[in-house]
């Protein structure tokens, strides 16, 4: 029963229009026009949304929207690994403090992407599409 579930065309899709979330899930301040982080998570969001619609709309049999799928969401956890350590801190009045909202929201972006990774592999996840 729970492998029905898991694999039903609704959970399917419903997580493949929410993979969005882990890539965007910056704190606000990375998304300001001075800011050189905000192009990679739109540049991301965009190759999803095209990959989607590949899948969703068109009903694709094709396995490239599967492998931009995955290349975005791998492609999340490396850049968000990168910039990890670098935001991790920050200076307030002169002391270097812990970024708190930047290092929680980053390992819950690079978990959700994780298990989309896995998720999105599943034999029988691929297989509800084509039907």
């Amino acid at each position: 029963m729970s492998q029905r579930m898991i694999a039903s065309r609704g959970i399917v899709v419903a997580a493949l229009i929410l993979q969005v979330i882990p890539i965007m899930l910056f704190p606000a301040a990375s998304f300001a026009p001075n800011s050189q982080e905000w192009w990679l998570p739109v540049l991301l969001t965009i190759m999803v949304v095209i990959a989607d619609l590949q899948l969703i709309v068109r009903r694709s049999t094709e396995l490239w929207p599967w492998r931009v799928l995955s290349f975005c969401q791998g492609f999340s956890v490396i850049s968000r690994l990168m910039m990890l350590w670098p935001h991790a801190t920050h200076m307030l009045h002169g002391e270097m403090v812990l970024n708190g909202p930047y290092v929680s929201l980053s390992c819950l972006s690079m978990a959700a992407s994780g298990f989309l990774l896995y998720y999105l592999e599943l034999p029988d996840v691929r297989i509800v599409l084509v039907r």
